[in-house]
């Protein structure tokens, strides 16, 4: 049994982690600003992880045999942790994401190595705490947060873990699902780029099963988490119709705003580095049609939506 700590993790993969931490029997602890509660039985701590005295303050006298870090946004929140969690943590696991490719475009999967962190140049002065700011620069600040982990002499064990798209569940929050459903529905049309290039995804549930596995195991560094296979957008849609009875109508666009899961670049990672330390992903088209029936079993259809509401 290990003492874990998990920073936010209070919805959608994070809370099915927490379940799966607690069911392998290991002992559990959260950590987040309080704006939610905690499962029953799993002991919270509240702090602001940016305030670097309040975590001080709420973990003083603890430590962790490792923390997952569900919320690392920015290279600031990384130096903080490295700081706070550098005689508290014997390992740290980032949640990171494949928008850290962000300035690749492979014709095929890439590996980890691509990206070169000792590159990476990490500025703590751009406007972090800006939440738009921060959402517009998603990737950036991932990759810089990444960065400051991996530079020399970091206090603990690391690893990050490079999420791909993440499909399934009925409380997807992200809306993406939702967008394709109502267009599909009613018929509408869905911009997508005239170059339409696939994506690697994960299962709701098989991210969090990774991420439970990375927390028992011992390696460093990147590993890039997607199920087998390549996903696009015409695949996605076309378990939406056999849902909704609707019809899949694109409308290529040159310029402006497309669909979500529609990519003029490559968003391909290869997984063969996870594999070979031993965890077997699942083929997409093995879960795809569970994971949309889930998303589209939970939306509710508004009158307007061919005058059917769920």
């Amino acid at each position: 049994m290990s003492d874990i700590l998990v920073i936010g993790g209070n919805r959608y993969f994070g809370k099915r982690l927490i379940a799966l931490l607690r069911e392998s029997g290991h002992r559990v602890t959260v950590l987040n600003r309080g704006s939610s509660g905690t499962p029953e039985g799993i002991e919270h701590l509240v702090a602001d992880r940016d305030d670097e005295a309040a975590l001080e303050s709420v973990l003083a006298g603890r430590s962790f045999d490792v923390v997952v870090d569900q919320v690392c946004y920015t290279p600031r929140q990384a130096e903080i942790a490295r700081r706070v969690f550098g005689t508290r943590a014997g390992r740290y696991v980032m949640t990171s994401t494949v928008e850290v490719y962000a300035y690749e475009d492979s014709a095929t999967p890439v590996a980890e190595d691509v990206l070169d962190l000792a590159s990476v140049t990490v500025d703590t002065g751009l406007a972090w705490e800006d939440p738009e700011f921060r959402e517009e620069h998603y990737g950036e600040g991932k990759r810089q947060a990444e960065a400051v982990f991996a530079a020399a002499g970091s206090p603990f064990a690391w690893t990050s873990v490079r999420v791909a798209h993440v499909l399934g569940g009925e409380d997807d929050f992200t809306g993406r699902i939702d967008h394709y459903a109502r267009r599909i529905r009613a018929g509408e049309p869905i911009a997508v780029p005239v170059v339409n290039r696939p994506a690697t995804y994960v299962y709701v549930e098989e991210i969090a099963a990774f991420l439970a596995w990375a927390v028992e195991a011992e390696f460093t560094g990147p590993v890039n988490a997607h199920s087998h296979g390549l996903l696009s957008t015409a695949d996605i849609c076309a378990e939406i119709e056999k849902l909704t009875g609707g019809r899949t109508v694109f409308r290529e666009v040159e310029v402006g705003q497309v669909s979500p899961f529609s990519f003029v670049r490559s968003y391909g990672m290869d997984n063969s580095r996870a594999t070979a330390l031993g965890y077997s992903f699942r083929q997409c088209a093995e879960w795809l049609p569970r994971a949309v029936s889930e998303t589209v079993g939970a939306m509710r259809f508004e009158a307007t939506d061919l005058g059917v509401e769920r």
